[in-house]
């Protein structure tokens, strides 16, 4: 269990280290940003979809940024042991965010070095969404209870979540 919770914290730290670096340049309008986010607009504006990435398009820097602080404020407050569940939120929106970002490196023309610098973001893009995966495999009593509360609160008559288990109770 010691070595559950030093890789979970680990993994939320660097995370949320690298979500929160992120956020200088989509928070103001940076020219990298400018160019990845341009060179993802044309791409889609080829598909008949222009404005997509664009500055208030529904994938633009800023909404990225958003998920992206979210994300790292979940991984940070959810390293609290009552707020658990939270870290594992935190690890399913990271997790969402880099499987985009490494799907629209590796399948449109961004390609893996937009910025020329030796393919660093994408390397940083492709570690992130590992340790998500490893995350919520640390996780997933947390997700399945997460799980279980909103299907309380959306489906009438569910049953409440069962007791905690030793593994669960050891992991508070």
């Amino acid at each position: 269990m010691k070595f559950k919770n030093i890789a979970a914290t680990a993994i939320s730290v660097f995370g949320a280290a690298i979500f929160l670096d992120s956020l200088r340049y989509k928070f103001t309008d940076h020219p990298k940003t400018q160019v990845i986010f341009g060179a993802l607009d044309g791409w889609a504006s080829s598909l008949g979809l222009p404005g997509l990435f664009a500055h208030t398009g529904l994938f633009s820097q800023y909404v990225i940024g958003s998920a992206e602080l979210l994300a790292s404020t979940l991984l940070i407050v959810g390293l609290l042991p009552r707020l658990q569940r939270l870290n594992a939120l935190g690890a399913m929106i990271a997790f969402a965010v880099m499987a985009g970002a490494v799907s629209f490196h590796l399948f449109t023309p961004l390609g893996i070095d937009p910025n020329h610098d030796g393919g660093g973001l994408f390397a940083a893009a492709v570690t992130l969404l590992t340790g998500s995966v490893v995350l919520i495999g640390l996780r997933l009593p947390d997700i399945l209870g997460l799980l279980g509360d909103l299907r309380r609160v959306f489906v009438a008559d569910a049953p409440m979540s069962p007791e905690p288990t030793p593994m669960t109770q050891a992991a508070m």
